[in-house]
């Protein structure tokens, strides 16, 4: 058995029969153990890219770019290739992903199996609003052409699927035309909850990224202080640029972790700095706004060798002041200090994928070092705070959530599963269906 193979988060680390690389697109899938699993880049915080005691197919491989129509921003691409890469390539022609989730290194495959989203949500919808096509090859040998009038039933079953459908291989997907890479942002001091659901409706009818960062330590009348900031592409004269070079890493793991509730005051109190009463406008690198954590590689080696976990969900809008407010005055009382506390709007455009996570409504992103019973507990007490709220969490940044709160936020799940192939499955999967 392979031991070691960890997600982004660091937890859990599960042991996999076989790594296996798949090296060309043209080829069938290589005999291996089963359950099968698809794995690009290893940026799932949680267990849903990883196969213990079965095989994972390592895709970073099929990483060539098929098609690049620089008239009409058409690309098509193996499905190993980073997002990353496509920017290098796309940008100097004046094209760019019309919607980036909060990491530049995930692969296309990855992209389509999530669904991500980004700060961009209310314009743009979701990776797959822009997935004209791509093909899916199952167990059993078939390759099948997917797009929403050729095999419609089984697209949408991709799309958020998690990786469960079977092995896409290629996709094409259709590129949005930009003048300049860099971005102009407009930040503002946050004094409260109330102030993100007032900025954010009045942002997201002119600006086309939206998104605030919350001090999750705040307390009493100062709870969901933070900034809030709007953003769009920079205008006028053509400036087209490739991606700057990561600056810093972490090169090595503590043996503890470094993410102390002192650090986190200390963090909190030096980003709220960045919010001034009235707005402040910068041009930024697109990878400083969009990708701010891609400047330090192997961040996530702050948390120390046990990890730590994240928690994404989302809640419908009429319930979100509510929900929200006890969400954050939880965390607060019990003293987990989250960092990255990341506070979004979701728009109106329907997902396409079964097992899409973004709806209408609110979502809210939190990482918290694991640190034993006491974690898991609080985090308990947050998914309780969601469901009753009528929402979901995000399967992509998760590595605990009980069957019973997945199928509350996914009830569609059934449907997914007759789609499922019958030699792919997951850690995640098998945990939140109880599924053999």
């Amino acid at each position: 058995m392979i031991a070691g193979v960890r997600s982004w988060g660091g937890y859990p680390a599960v042991e996999h029969a076989a790594v296996l690389p798949l090296t060309w697109r043209h080829e069938n899938l290589p005999a291996a153990v089963r359950p099968l699993l698809a794995a690009g880049l290893s940026r799932s915080y949680g267990d849903s890219a990883l196969n213990e005691g079965g095989t994972l197919l390592a895709t970073t491989g099929l990483d060539r770019i098929i098609r690049f129509d620089r008239a009409t921003g058409r690309l098509q691409c193996e499905a190993g290739a980073s997002l990353a890469s496509l920017y290098a390539l796309v940008i100097p022609a004046g094209w760019f992903l019309p919607v980036a989730p909060g990491t530049a290194n995930v692969t296309v495959g990855g992209a389509i199996a999530n669904d991500v989203h980004g700060k961009n949500h209310h314009v743009a919808g979701t990776f797959a609003h822009h997935v004209v096509r791509f093909e899916l090859l199952r167990s059993d040998g078939s390759r099948r052409e997917c797009s929403p009038t050729r095999e419609p039933d089984l697209f949408v079953a991709t799309i958020g699927g998690l990786g469960l459908t079977g092995v896409i291989t290629w996709a094409e997907l259709q590129l949005r035309p930009i003048a300049a890479t860099d971005i102009e942002v407009d930040t503002l001091a946050m004094p409260g909850l109330d102030a993100f659901f007032e900025l954010a409706a009045g942002a997201d009818a002119t600006h086309e990224y939206t998104v605030a960062w919350i001090d999750a330590l705040a307390q009493g009348p100062a709870l969901g202080r933070g900034v809030f900031m709007r953003a769009r592409h920079a205008e006028g004269p053509r400036t087209l640029r490739a991606a700057r070079r990561q600056r810093l890493a972490v090169p090595l793991m503590p043996p503890v972790c470094a993410v102390s509730r002192p650090a986190v005051l200390t963090f909190n109190a030096l980003y709220r700095l960045r919010g001034t009463r009235t707005w402040k406008r910068s041009v930024q690198p697109y990878e400083a706004f969009l990708f701010p954590l891609d400047g330090i590689g192997n961040w996530n080696r702050l948390y120390g060798p046990a990890g730590f976990l994240q928690h994404q969900c989302v809640v419908p809008r009429e319930a979100a002041p509510r929900a929200l407010r006890e969400m954050l005055a939880a965390i607060a009382k019990a003293g987990q200090a989250s960092p990255l506390t990341v506070l979004k709007a979701f728009g109106d455009l329907p997902s396409l994928g079964l097992l899409s996570f973004p709806r209408p409504g609110v979502t809210l992103a939190l990482d918290f070092a694991l640190r034993g019973p006491e974690t898991f507990a609080l985090l308990e007490h947050l998914d309780r705070i969601v469901v009753d709220a009528g929402g979901a969490i995000y399967p992509a940044k998760d590595a605990r959530m009980s069957p019973a709160t997945f199928r509350a936020g996914f009830p569609r799940w059934t449907a997914l599963e007759q789609w499922r192939d019958p030699a792919f499955s997951s850690s995640f999967w098998r945990r939140v269906t109880q599924a053999p």
